[in-house]
């Protein structure tokens, strides 16, 4: 209660939880007029937490619809009520476009994989094209390789050099096999 004359007071509302305990959260101020319940308070948003313009402005709609519907009756519980429901419609509003957000980017992540498998047909053309260049590739390969094993070759000495170049290679033989 901030005043007695005219009686003012504020309520705070919170909406249920939603993911990750995520609330939207709003204060009302409302004012009695003299002649309360047979004409509508003054209210107000005073503070608002994770709400966007828009959202406030549906809410103070929402506030002047539910007054003029209950004129004649005390409505402030009415009234909360419905700001209570607001709040929890927006929570499930954003709960859904977060999941929408989440699956469209799912669906894209999709796509773009589908993308990255997605090659080039095959034809008879393409496949002689690429046959021709993969037997160039493989013929290098091989061309290398053997020039590789002429080179090793050339170091490489033969048993009958071997023995020309250390005599005692000649005898070792048969000392390992007396002993």
């Amino acid at each position: 209660v901030l005043s007695e004359k005219p009686t003012t007071f504020t309520i705070t509302v919170t909406s249920e939880a939603g993911e990750n305990d995520e609330t939207v959260q709003t204060t009302l101020k409302f004012t009695y007029r003299e002649r309360y319940p047979d004409e509508t308070p003054l209210y107000e948003i005073v503070s608002q937490e994770n709400l966007d313009d828009n959202d406030t402005v549906n809410i103070i709609k929402l506030l002047e619809q539910q007054a003029e519907e209950n004129l004649g009756m005390v409505m402030i519980f009415t009234l909360v009520s419905a700001v209570q429901e607001k709040l929890n419609e927006i929570v499930d509003q954003i709960k859904t476009r977060r999941e929408e957000e989440k699956k469209q980017k799912e669906r894209e992540a999709e796509e773009e994989e589908k993308q990255r498998f997605h090659g080039t047909p095959v034809t008879i053309e393409n496949f002689l094209n690429w046959k021709a260049k993969f037997d160039a590739e493989l013929l290098e390969i091989k061309r290398k390789k053997m020039k590789e094993e002429e080179q090793a070759g050339k170091n490489k000495l033969s048993g009958k050099q071997l023995f020309e170049m250390d005599h005692n290679l000649d005898t070792s033989d048969i000392q390992f096999l007396e002993e």
